[in-house]
């Protein structure tokens, strides 16, 4: 049985769109399970459907006003031209003013997650064959929670792909069933074992970060900049454990992991959601899966 599996990466997520179309519409791979964290969990009920046009559509039209009721930074082209992000200062102490406990809110992705994902296409999947499941953090118990589309209603379904996708502090926390929620990625960024626990035996994962670190981080400029590099820090460290623990779980259980990773860093801040540069990285997706799978394809078996 085959899965699939998206990390978890922002606005990144346009580049895994691009890598799973090339694997599903021209080496024809059949998913029967599908796991995503973050913005891997807006990705994958599509995919599930065959409805790689649509999804593409919204990656690649998407802007920040999508996103973000209360957008607690602005953005501005540094000084070597790279697009950064600073505090909004009067917005965040709105935001908080409010009664908010973090610094920005994500009502709107909500709203576009229900636009994009209909009703009849969640009934659609839920009588199927496949199985789609998405990553959240429980910040109350302490622990990663991952929730399939079998086992919930549509308004419910939609609220665990929301929430599986809400970066913290930037974004909003959700309380549902008495407990706080975040984004999956701060306990499970790369899903990879939960995809063998439900049987998968070849698992095709697309990881948004490069393979190996090409660059450090720039001198944080505020309090705002070290957050997101101290997070950035952190979700790095849960990434290699989660894909450590999951070639671990494989060599025990005979499954076969082909990995996915970004061949260049495509950027240091994915809060920044340009859809003309989300478009350009969901052809380049397309573009390095083709490749990877042209390299393996001119190796002799009696080569490897």
């Amino acid at each position: 049985m085959r899965a699939l599996v998206i990390s978890g990466g922002g606005s990144k997520g346009a580049f895994a769109g691009g890598v799973a179309q090339y694997l599903m519409e021209a080496k024809g791979h059949d998913y029967k399970i599908f796991v995503g964290t973050s913005t891997g969990s807006l990705l994958i009920s599509h995919l599930a459907l065959n409805k790689v046009e649509k999804i593409r559509k919204v990656y690649t039209s998407v802007e920040q006003k999508d996103i973000f009721s209360h957008r607690p930074f602005r953005i501005k082209k540094g000084k070597y031209g790279e697009m950064e992000i600073a505090i909004d200062h009067f917005k965040v102490l709105r935001n908080l003013l409010r009664g908010s406990k973090t610094f920005g809110e994500s009502f709107h992705l909500r709203s576009l997650i229900s636009n994009t994902l209909t009703q009849r296409e969640f009934e659609q999947l839920k009588s199927g064959d496949k199985e789609i499941i998405v990553t959240v953090s429980n910040i109350s118990l302490n622990q990663v929670e991952y929730k399939s589309i079998n086992d919930f209603s549509y308004s419910d379904f939609c609220d665990w792909i929301w929430i599986s996708c809400n970066y913290i502090p930037f974004m909003s926390l959700v309380k549902k069933n008495n407990n706080e929620y975040a984004d999956g990625g701060f306990g499970s960024m790369v899903p990879i074992e939960e995809a063998i626990e439900r049987g998968a035996t070849t698992v095709d994962v697309i990881v948004l970060e490069t393979e190996v670190t090409y660059y450090n981080r720039m001198p944080s400029r505020n309090p705002f900049s070290l957050l997101t590099n101290m997070h950035a820090f952190m979700l790095d460290r849960v990434e290699k454990q989660n894909i450590r623990i999951g070639k671990y779980v494989a060599g025990h259980n005979d499954a076969v992991i082909n990995f996915y990773y970004t061949p260049t860093v495509l950027t240091t801040n994915s809060l920044i959601f340009d859809h003309q540069q989300m478009s350009r990285w969901w052809e380049s997706g397309y573009r390095y899966a083709k490749s990877k799978d042209d390299e393996t394809s001119e190796i002799h078996p009696n080569d490897a």
